[in-house]
């Protein structure tokens, strides 16, 4: 489960956490809601990110994310292909976490992968992604930081929580 298209760092970590072992990808991807717009803008403060703060009313919602919610997807899959994996990907408008619980019964998965930037409010809460997950799929969610590309040149690598 994604946010935001996969960086080439957050593909070369996906793709190499099981070593040689053979990987397959089903990627799904949510397109932004105007309902986490006030929890978007709380998270950009309290990383320092102002700027990110302020823009985040101009950020395309609703029906007008989809489209850019499909591109990104588009990118990801293709990333992973291109790495060596097998991949394919969904865009989920509703009921993300029975639509990822599908998949997983659906593909017999070993594990869920939710890459996501922080999100200090839903974390402290309970209400992120893979703490949501954790209580709906049946199998072990590992949630981990997506990364820019920037970062990769600066020496970090990514990490996971």
């Amino acid at each position: 489960m994604i946010e935001k298209p996969l960086t080439a760092a957050d593909v070369e970590f996906v793709t190499t956490l099981h070593g040689d072992d053979p990987v397959s990808f089903v990627v799904l991807m949510q397109p932004r809601g105007s309902k986490d717009r006030l929890l978007r803008a709380i998270d950009d403060i309290a990383l320092g990110e102002l700027e990110q703060a302020a823009q985040e009313g101009e950020e395309p919602e609703g029906r007008e994310a989809l489209e850019p919610a499909e591109r990104a997807l588009s990118h990801s899959v293709a990333a992973l292909r291109a790495a060596g994996s097998e991949a394919r990907g969904h865009v989920v408008q509703r009921r993300p976490l029975d639509v990822l619980r599908g998949v997983v019964e659906e593909t017999g998965a070993d594990e869920v992968i939710v890459l996501t930037a922080p999100h200090f409010v839903e974390e402290f809460f309970h209400r992120d992604w893979a703490s949501r997950a954790r209580h709906t799929v049946g199998v072990p969610v590992l949630k981990l930081f997506s990364h820019t590309d920037d970062e990769v040149g600066e020496g970090r690598t990514p990490t996971g929580g």
